[in-house]
């Protein structure tokens, strides 16, 4: 979450007798409220003429378990294939040579499970990140994945530190950078770490205000500094020619635009650079190297921000941009790499997306994800040295291949001032109102997406259907989108959209009016306390993980190196110090 911080589980509901997977405490409002939305097997298959999924209860081991599979890359060399799965119940890394089966545990984790890991450009090198015991100070650890006996090395081996900005470079394959805020728990310095001893060696300290640093790639210098003004929470982009050089202002971007840079141009003149400065949403630009001056407009969509860009890793030209309004949309400058698309769109899952998981240094083989919204994750390797064949690799979770499972429907909401608003309907029944969970995605500078959703197929099996709104303030949409949602927490629009969301779904004959729970964390718990509150003729229930009742006590509490965000909250939420 953009602000999630582990706030103690506060929970109004009424629900079924179905046990819900988080600890609830059960309070007013009519305990048996939406009890008839399932109540077994039998009566959901009277009831529901029209399930979208299983007529079996699916147990929420099945939706909520561990993934059998998980995050697979391929070293750059391409001899060996990485990936998650539980060990001894634990998420942990596991390795195998390609081509063969030899599969091997790699970590020996028992405790939070490892769900983040990427390889050293050396090869052999995995790299993951794991805190202590859920205190959120992630370290950076190592291990030698050629060598059965290795054991894991953290690299940033500081008690209360946490490391962060990691960076590899294909040139210096024998090095990596970090961020770590050990000299300083309020801003992160970056390190040199060389990978066969473990040194670590200061590189560049924070001047104070830096929240993160880039890299020119050629020489895998520290050229690149993201500034945040905490008194005017505008935000700048600051370069540098060398090491050595003095470090120059590019480009500001005040508060109310959005912006950030890419990458340094391979001839040292321009730069690429996300930017919402002159236009509503952030377009991918390319700026003048000394002056900040915007040279060309390389990709832009009215509706939604830049999501993502795939460069080439030596010339540095775009080879594709995607977007993402309601599902990923991507736009192609390389007529090889949308070949390469098309022909795995054309072996995908019907309706799934396509992704590149990880791809070798040489880009001869890659990882593909298809990742569906009624069913798990598929991962297949792409051989482009064998003619652009297409070979399954694993599933993610294949105990979810024996069961029905409902689309997701991307759809819009009028707002009753006239905003579109992106949401995401998971329905029970195809013809029938059914009860409804509102499910309010927290951030709330955050969206929701399409895809396969553990907690609302969780839902529409037992007889609800799931609205998922992408309300005011939600991230991707553009500035104006964003900065609506300022200070309209709890009783303003924020909060009006929401139940504009559940007025929409009543009358399109989704939803039962009666019949209607709100249900987030973090944000999502917020909302659903406000919702519960301010316009409780419109819940029958409410569930509320995590969320912050007091938003003084939670702004009072976040880690020190959030210090300079912390005046951009309060222009977001209000000025929680003096109200």
């Amino acid at each position: 979450d953009a602000m999630l911080l582990h706030l103690p589980l506060i929970v109004g509901c009424a629900w079924t007798h179905r046990t819900l997977p988080i600890r609830t405490h059960a309070v007013s409002r009519s305990a048996t409220a939406v009890a008839d939305g399932a109540s077994n097997a039998a009566t959901r298959a009277a009831v529901r003429m029209a399930a979208t999924t299983s007529d079996a209860i699916i147990p929420k081991s099945v939706l909520f378990g561990n993934p059998e599979y998980a995050s697979p890359i391929i070293s750059p060399d391409g001899k060996l294939l990485a990936y998650l799965r539980p060990d001894e119940g634990v998420l942990n890394v596991w390795c195998r040579t390609v081509g063969a089966s030899d599969d091997r545990v790699i970590t020996k984790d028992r405790y939070r499970g490892i769900r983040q890991a990427f390889w050293a450009e050396d090869s052999k090198t995995l790299l993951y990140m794991q805190d202590d015991g859920g205190d959120e100070n992630f370290h950076l650890w190592g291990i030698d994945a050629t060598t059965p006996s290795s054991a894991a090395r953290d690299l940033t081996p500081f008690p209360g530190a946490k490391a962060q900005n990691v960076v590899t470079n294909k040139r210096f394959p024998d090095q990596l950078l970090v961020g770590i805020n050990k000299r300083d728990p309020t801003q992160f310095d970056m390190y040199r770490c060389t990978l066969a001893t473990g040194e670590l060696t200061l590189d560049t300290e924070n001047p104070g205000g830096v929240l993160g640093w880039g890299t020119e790639d050629e020489s895998f210098e520290v050229r690149e500094a993201i500034v945040m003004n905490p008194a005017d929470s505008s935000t700048t982009v600051r370069v540098r020619d060398s090491a050595g050089d003095e470090w120059r202002d590019l480009v500001t971007f005040p508060y109310g635009e959005e912006g950030n840079m890419v990458e340094f141009a391979r001839d040292g003149k321009s730069v690429l650079a996300l930017s919402t400065l002159g236009r509503e949403t952030q377009a991918l630009v390319r700026l003048d190297a000394t002056t900040g001056a915007e040279l060309e407009t390389i990709a832009y969509d009215p509706k939604s921000n830049t999501a993502g860009i795939l460069l080439d890793d030596d010339t540095k030209e775009v080879r594709a941009v995607s977007f993402n309004y309601a599902r990923t949309e991507r736009r192609f400058f390389d007529k090889e790499l949308e070949a390469d698309f098309r022909a795995l769109e054309a072996a995908a899952p019907g309706g799934a997306e396509v992704s590149i998981a990880s791809r070798t240094r040489d880009e001869q083989t890659w990882i593909v994800a298809f990742r569906r919204d009624d069913g798990p994750t598929e991962y297949a390797v792409y051989d482009k040295e064998a003619g652009g064949t297409v070979s399954p690799l694993f599933v993610s979770q294949p105990a979810l291949l024996e069961y029905k499972f409902a689309k997701m429907e991307d759809v819009r909401i009028t707002a009753r001032d006239g905003l579109e608003l992106v949401a995401y309907l998971t329905r029970a029944d195809s013809d029938a109102p059914t009860p409804l969970v509102l499910l309010v995605h927290g951030g709330p500078w955050a969206r929701d997406g399409w895809g396969f959703n553990a907690m609302a197929q969780w839902m529409a099996n037992r007889g609800y259907a799931v609205l998922q709104v992408n309300y005011r303030g939600s991230s991707g949409y553009g500035k104006s989108f964003l900065h609506k949602g300022d200070k309209q927490w709890g009783v303003g629009d924020m909060q009006h959209d929401l139940s504009d969301a559940v007025a929409w779904a009543v009358k399109e004959g989704i939803a039962r009016e009666d019949r209607v729970c709100i249900f987030g964390g973090s944000y999502g718990g917020y909302a659903t306390l406000a919702g519960m509150t301010f316009t409780p003729e419109l819940y029958a229930c409410g569930v509320d993980i995590v969320g912050p009742s007091n938003i003084k006590t939670l702004l009072d509490s976040i880690p020190p190196y959030w210090g300079p965000l912390r005046n951009d909250m309060l222009l977001k939420i209000g000025d929680v110090d003096n109200d």
